[in-house]
Parts: structure tokens; sequence; C-alpha cells
């Protein structure tokens, strides 16, 4: 049990990141809630929907999914609190409740910890792994244990965070070759254990749910849908057709250049019976347009990643209308039903342009200190922390960019739910300098005095 002068803390920075569910009247929702919930409940395996999320809903629907959201912003504290500790920063009395505020106020963290998706967990992983690789010494040893499980289950519910923390965890690994003073041993074996777990999970929660032992599929279907926004498929529909292999040959002049038209909207898509009636069809024309235009597909990743890096508005997605979602809840947990159509979401009473004007240039500013931060690491030792953590931020929002692009196409939503962690680390180093010109004035001070 934590003592009253950290529990209360905790408590408050909780409730704190909890204000968006609270004030909604509900958990917010998003456009893939629906997918998730279904995916566990019909045992099904949706595109890009694990079902070990699915779990993690379907265990708190008969309380209107407060505990998930409760629990969410309870890992983001914990986890903020780790990271100052790690970082030698003072966490009581007011330095957790003070850095939960500023993220509270300039980032999406709160509204990330308050709805029913996946999202939370792609900037906390990336922390946890963070901690756990650089700065394992610096914590207990169950707290080591508790990460291992957490980045697991974070990179378990979701192919975009396991590849971004794949990434990390292999960046740590080639810098531990280049220095092999740089990084232990242990540190190498911690974060592989905890990639490793990810997966069984993973694949463990496809078996339980569907029963099949593979990974969680949608990530052909959703490249195909960037290649056909990029133009890529248009040319190889042109360079092939007619061909008895493809349905998609008699259409080809009527698919809509645009990703998210096609996969939810288009009628053509619905007409060749979606994922399962094309499934083949595009995993073998993304096989064979990454084959034969390697670079008009560079082309394209290039300038997607790009726009991803660019898209961090707060909110995409948290919307009104989600007809999927509002039938999935009302289907599979109808005693949630009243209180999702009564919370403000539901009325389209949300609007984030005004909270926009304050998150998106708070996030362009940190992502530009990044750099400088990283540097200021080798010129000044009390900074040698915080270049590894503005290092490891920019590369997990460089390859979440890449990934996320490539697979898909740019969304905020897949910008917004890392770019907090490029605040919480400009933050941390804000902090620094304070308490370093404090250090110098007090000492100042001493020697007139003395």
């Amino acid at each position: 049990m934590l003592p009253a002068t950290r529990f209360v803390p905790f408590l408050i920075a909780t409730s704190i990141l909890l204000v968006p569910a609270v004030w909604n009247g509900f958990p917010l929702l998003e456009y893939d809630t629906g997918g998730y919930l279904v995916s566990w409940f019909e045992g099904l395996l949706a595109p890009s929907r694990s079902p070990t999320y699915g779990l993690f809903l379907a265990a708190g629907w008969r309380l209107d999914f407060w505990p998930n959201v409760v629990l969410q912003a309870a890992a983001a504290v914990w986890l903020i609190r780790l990271s100052l500790k790690a970082h030698h920063f003072s966490i009581y009395p007011v330095g957790l409740l003070a850095v939960t505020a500023v993220l509270a106020v300039t980032t999406a963290l709160p509204w990330l910890a308050s709805e029913l998706i996946t999202d939370i967990f792609a900037g906390l992983a990336v922390l946890a792994l963070h901690v756990l690789t650089w700065h394992a010494e610096r914590i207990e040893p169950r707290q080591r244990v508790a990460l291992i499980a957490f980045i697991a289950y974070a990179a378990s519910t979701h192919s975009a965070t396991y590849a971004v923390l794949l990434g990390l965890a292999l960046a740590a690994l080639v810098a531990k070759l280049f220095n092999p003073k740089l990084i232990t041993s242990a540190a190498i074996a911690r974060a592989a254990t905890a990639m490793v777990l990810g997966a069984t999970m993973l694949i463990a929660g496809n078996y339980i749910a569907a029963k099949r032992l593979t990974w969680t599929p949608g990530g052909y279907s959703l490249a195909f849908a960037r290649m056909l926004q990029d133009g890529i498929v248009t040319r190889y529909l042109d360079d092939h057709c007619p061909d008895v292999r493809l349905k998609l040959c008699p259409y080809r002049n009527e698919l809509p250049l645009d990703a998210d038209e096609f996969l939810w909207d288009g009628p053509i898509f619905d007409k060749l019976g979606r994922f399962a009636g094309l499934g083949d069809e595009m995993r073998m024309i993304v096989l064979e347009s990454l084959r034969d235009y390697p670079w008009l597909q560079i082309k394209a990743a290039a300038t997607a990643t790009a726009k991803q890096l660019a898209a961090i508005g707060t909110g995409e997605g948290i919307v009104a209308d989600m007809w999927h979602t509002d039938w999935a809840i009302s289907h599979f947990a109808a005693q949630a039903a009243p209180a999702m159509h009564a919370a403000r979401q539901h009325r389209g009473e949300i609007d984030f342009a005004a909270i926009n004007e304050v998150h998106e240039p708070v996030a362009w500013a940190a992502m530009l200190l990044l750099p400088l931060i990283v540097l200021l690491g080798f010129w000044r030792a009390d900074f040698a922390d915080l270049s590894r953590l503005s290092a490891t931020v920019a590369l997990a929002l460089f390859g979440n960019a890449a990934f996320c692009s490539v697979i898909s196409n740019p969304h905020d939503r897949y910008g917004s739910r890392l770019v907090w962690i490029a605040v919480f680390a400009a933050t941390l180093a804000f902090w620094r300098v304070l308490a370093g010109a404090r250090m110098r004035t007090d000492r100042s001070t001493a020697e007139v005095l003395r």
C-alpha cells in the first residue's frame, strides 16, 4: 500500500486524466471501438483489431466500461511516475501532479486515457521500454517485471505499436554493438523478453477468440488501400487488366482514390465481398506492386511518412456518428447503451478546434526541441539521460510515422497518440534547466553572503 502522501497525488493525477470521460458522461468512443468489442464477443479476427484489447473491453462492460478508462489513466500516471524516478526528478508532493497537469492541458493524453481504443498504450509503451532498457537499475526488480508485462500487453494490442517497440529494441541492440558499455546485456534481454511475450500474447489471443494461430489480419488490405490512394493500384490494374484472376479489373475506372472511402464507404469493396472476398487479391496486388514499382513505392512511402509526421491533431475519430460502435455496444453491452446515448459525444457536443489551437503548436515546438535536447546531452553530462529519452522519442515518432503511413495512410490519430511523449521529454528538459538555474542562483547567493 502506498502511504497517503503518495497515494493522494497519484489518485488526483489519475482523476485529472479522466476529466474528458467524466465531462462526457461516458468513456469516449472511436470508430474502431466496436471492432475490438466484436472481435472478442463474436470470435472474429477483424482487420487490425486485436482480441487482447477486445478482452480488456469485455471485462469492463458491466460497469459501463469505466474500469477500462480508470486503468488506462492509472497506467499513464504510473509510467509518468516511473519515468520521473528513472530520470531523478522529484515526484512528491507536487512533481507528479505538475507534470500530469501540464500534459493534460497541452497534449492529447487525457483524451487518449479516456477513450476506449488502444492508442493510449502506444506512447506509454515507448516510455516503459525506455525505462526498462536504459534505466532499469534505478527502479525496483518488481517494477522491471511489471514493465515487461505492460510492454508485452501494449505490443499485443496493435501491430503498429508492436512495430515501433520492435524498432526501438533493435536500435538498442545496435547501440550496444557499437558501444558495449552504453547498454547492458541484461537490458537487451529484458527488451527481447517483452517483445517475445507480446507476440505470444497476440497469437494466443487470436487463438482463444477465433481458434486460429495467426497474427492479427488486415495488413495487406490496409497497404492495398494506401497504394490505391497513391495511384499505384491504378497503375498495376492498367498494366495487368484484363486478367481473369483480378475481380477489380471491370471496376478499375470506378475505384475511389481515397483509402478510407474505398474500405469503409465504397460500394465496390462491399460488392466484391470486402476483406473476405478481396483479401487474396489485395495481397497479390500489394506484393506484385512492391516488386514491379519499387521507386514508386519509395517515393510514396517517403511522402506519406512526411505527411504523417505533420499529422498530430487531437481528436480524430472522436465523433458522434459511429454506427458500428453504436451497434456493437447496443448489441453486446446493452446495459451500457443508455449512458452511451446520453453522453455529450453522442449528442455531437465535442469540438477539438479550440483544443488543437493549443495542442498542435505545443507538439510542433516539442518535436523541434527533440534534436536540440539530444545534442545538449553530448555537451552537458547532466542532460545525458534526457538526451537518450529524446532520441528514443524521436525514433518512435519517425518509426510510427513510417509504419502507419506505409501500411495504412496518414492520419492525425496516429500522430497524436505518440506526440505527447515529445511534450513530456521537453517538459523534463525545461524542468532540468530551471533546476540548474535555481541551483546556480542559490550558489551565487551563498557566496555573496559568505
